[in-house]
């Protein structure tokens, strides 16, 4: 299957750039571009592309404010990979909790470009686990309020899928919490899934970033 991509950035030569990249891989095309937020949902609903790579700042709509309509809409099956300049931009952090799958920073290679999209359509790994981790420890631990651990929702998982949950937010792959837990990598997989299906959450991503916001992890050192 050919991953379907649209880009969204207010910088021509980022779009095109992108554009020239991607169309060079196998298995993905650039169906189409998008100059802010607005048009680039606009767009979403015309083209149905599988993942929009996302600028944070574009003008009329933000990529934060255009995540988080795209991802809301029932239904939804869009993957949103963010593009920044910063891995520690705060903004990332904002637009992970509106529903994005990863970011990526705009200066990387071609193969980390395909790499990401690839990782963020399949939806089975978090996109460079050792930053996104950083990330949002870093922004849960300076939150001046935590949110307190919503006990009812992780009453609902056993366990194990509370522990496959809380490797999953340190950033592990399948085949390294399958190594933690000495279980076959097939047996993460499936409660990867029940966790997910269970607290309602798109992806790994998402599942990272309500571990932390909910005191199930906690930022190492805070």
């Amino acid at each position: 299957m050919t991953i379907r991509v649209m880009i969204a950035d207010d910088q021509m030569m980022v779009r095109q750039g992108f554009t020239v990249l991607l169309n060079a891989e196998p298995g993905i095309e650039v169906v189409g571009q998008a100059v802010n937020g607005r048009e680039a949902v606009d767009k979403v609903a015309e083209l149905d592309p599988d993942v929009v790579l996302m600028d944070i700042r574009m003008p009329e709509l933000g990529g934060i404010d255009a995540t988080r309509i795209l991802t809301g809409q029932p239904g939804s099956r869009v993957k949103v990979l963010v593009l920044t300049t910063f891995d520690l931009d705060e903004y990332v952090y904002e637009a992970l909790r509106a529903g994005a799958s990863g970011f990526l920073l705009k200066d990387a290679s071609a193969e980390e470009l395909a790499q990401a999209v690839r990782v963020v359509a399949g939806g089975d790994a978090l996109l460079a686990p050792n930053i996104t981790k950083r990330l949002i420890a870093e922004f849960s631990r300076v939150s001046a309020t935590p949110k307190a651990p919503v006990k009812d929702r992780i009453d609902e998982l056993t366990e194990r899928e509370t522990e496959v949950l809380s490797l999953v937010a340190q950033g592990l792959s399948n085949a390294e919490i399958a190594g933690e837990l000495v279980v076959a990598e097939q047996t993460v997989k499936t409660h990867v899934s029940r966790v997910l299906q269970k607290l309602s959450l798109r992806d790994r991503t998402q599942a990272a970033v309500f571990a932390y916001e909910t005191g199930l992890v906690r930022p190492s050192g805070y």
